[in-house]
């Protein structure tokens, strides 16, 4: 089917949610992808940071193929290795004790919702119910996690929102002490905000979190959706900023390109799950959980995460120079393979024009390009990526001189 009769079926038949780039995808191989028309593209988007190992990475397609061959799903009323083995593995590799694997990432920070009022609850009462979140967050679209997101852009139109949620400036310890309560069941925030634009928590206001949860046995959740798996040059982000949460949501690079979340929690917290207090269909199914090992497998056995820092320092740096060589470019930030830079121009016309030039960019605001490529993308990517954007800042400069003679 032509991408021209794609398009056309798109706007008859699919609900308008999407604000689509006009190209259809049909295939990829390592960080590059091509579409119906065969020209190439060098992908810097990674399906959002879930491409973590690239497009058709052997080993995942592999782990994939052998286990549909074997089992596809079967109910959680009855064991599977895979799901097992995955916990085991996750659970070695953190902070954590016991994992509850759903679909994707709002239904991980669904889960850590629940898990942290159900605690709060059976700890301390029913008024122990409340959530602080960050302004300017992301932690997802159904009706809790877009109410714990704070972003009014998300919430708009579907009001009433879920009670129990306020919002604190993010990297402001002073700002949330103020509004803990005795209500306050936990504070839940990104160590890095991927979606609001790519800002980093400071080490600082992370440790005074922390210090301020135990103190009040307040349960600190970190949504690293977005920055787990390796996504920072670490397995998990947290490990980098030196404070351990409570309960950690993981989706996205997880399972590679396959749907899968996980909630991950401390023995005494996760222990507020009982049977039937949670749970979910799909959730830890066989499939997902093989494509999800095998990425485990691939970042912690292998060399994937030393070539996350080094590719993610490079390209830090890369994108740090353009503050000096292009007025264009306000801040550079970021941590590992999820960088942004913020730009004094239309962000969302810098993403067409690096399209119309073979490179996929995404925009998380009208100011702010985010740069989240697969883990196995190359030096030599990476200064094709940067030499198009900074053929893309000339031209704008040389327009804008020319406009004003």
């Amino acid at each position: 089917m032509p991408t021209e009769e794609i398009k056309d079926f798109a706007a008859k038949y699919l609900m308008q949610t999407y604000a689509r780039q006009p190209i259809s995808i049909v295939r990829g191989r390592g960080a590059k992808v091509y579409d119906m028309e065969g020209r190439e593209y060098i992908d810097f988007v990674g399906g959002i940071a879930v491409n973590i190992l690239g497009h058709g990475h052997p080993d995942l397609v592999q782990a994939i193929q052998r286990q549909a061959a074997q089992l596809i799903h079967v109910s959680n009323l009855y064991y599977t290795e895979p799901q097992i083995r995955l916990a085991h593995m996750l659970v070695e590799h953190s902070f954590a004790d016991r994992v509850f694997f759903c679909n994707s990432g709002a239904e991980a920070n669904e889960a850590a919702i629940k898990l942290a009022r159900r605690y709060g609850h059976e700890k301390h009462g029913p008024g122990r119910f409340e959530i602080i979140t960050m302004k300017n967050s992301f932690h997802g679209r159904t009706m809790a996690t877009l109410t714990a997101t704070g972003q009014e852009k998300v919430q708009k139109g579907f009001e009433p929102l879920v009670p129990g949620f306020i919002y604190a400036p993010f990297n402001d310890f002073a700002a949330v002490e103020s509004l803990v309560t005795g209500n306050t069941a936990a504070i839940m925030l990104e160590p890095i905000q991927g979606e609001g634009g790519v800002h980093v928590a400071e080490p600082a206001y992370l440790k005074s979190l922390r210090e301020l949860c135990t103190q009040k046995d307040i349960l600190l959740i970190f949504d690293e959706v977005q920055t787990g798996m390796g996504r920072t040059g670490t397995l998990f982000a947290y490990e980098q900023l030196g404070v351990e949460p409570d309960i950690m949501t993981l989706a996205k690079g997880l399972g590679g390109g396959m749907p899968i979340g996980a909630c991950l929690a401390k023995d005494a917290v996760a222990a507020a799950f009982t049977a039937g207090s949670h749970a979910s269909t799909f959730g830890g199914n066989p499939l997902a959980c093989a494509a999800g090992l095998a990425v485990c497998r691939i970042l912690i056995e292998g060399r994937m995460l030393e070539q996350a820092r080094r590719m993610g320092d490079y390209l830090s740096k890369g994108l740090a120079d353009f503050k000096d060589r292009h007025h264009a470019v306000r801040a550079v930030r970021g941590l590992g393979l999820l960088q942004g830079l913020e730009v004094a121009i239309d962000a969302k016309a810098v993403v067409a024009d690096c399209l119309s030039r073979g490179v996929l960019v995404n925009a998380t605001s009208e100011r702010v390009l985010r740069f989240v490529p697969p883990l196995v993308i190359t030096q030599a990517e990476i200064d094709r990526v940067l030499e198009t954007l900074s053929s893309i800042f000339n031209q704008r400069t040389i327009a804008e001189k020319d406009q004003h003679h």
